[in-house]
């Protein structure tokens, strides 16, 4: 295979890796329409830890899908917003947490049969 398509493929599947990351569908659908600060957001995507959304709002941000703003108040004010792109898998992020939701019931039957068959 040419070196060019590997390297096609190395970057979808990082760029899959990222808006497929649970937390991350989680952040951008909390982000849809407004901006919010780092402690709202936690509250909302609850019950991700502190380190874990920081991390996932710097890999966002470094895909270019969050901005993060900080204002300089005392004590210092950050906020992060959906960037133009980041509004652009929106559609998607939502429709997989819609089909997660309408399909979680059935998933954790299928993990139980599948369980109590190779068990």
């Amino acid at each position: 295979m040419p070196a060019r398509q590997d390297e096609v493929r190395l970057a979808v599947r990082s760029v899959l890796e990222r808006v497929g990351d649970k937390w991350s569908v989680i952040v951008v659908c909390q982000l849809a329409g407004r901006t919010r600060r780092f402690n709202e957001l936690r509250r909302l995507c609850h019950p991700i830890n502190q380190r874990m959304l920081s991390t996932t709002l710097r890999a966002l941000e470094r895909d270019g899908l969050v901005t993060r703003t900080m204002h300089p108040t005392v004590p210092p004010r950050v906020e992060y917003a959906l960037t133009t792109r980041g509004r652009s898998v929106l559609g998607l992020a939502r429709g997989l947490a819609v089909w997660a939701e309408e399909n979680h019931a059935d998933i954790q039957r299928s993990r139980a049969a599948y369980d109590a068959r190779t068990s």
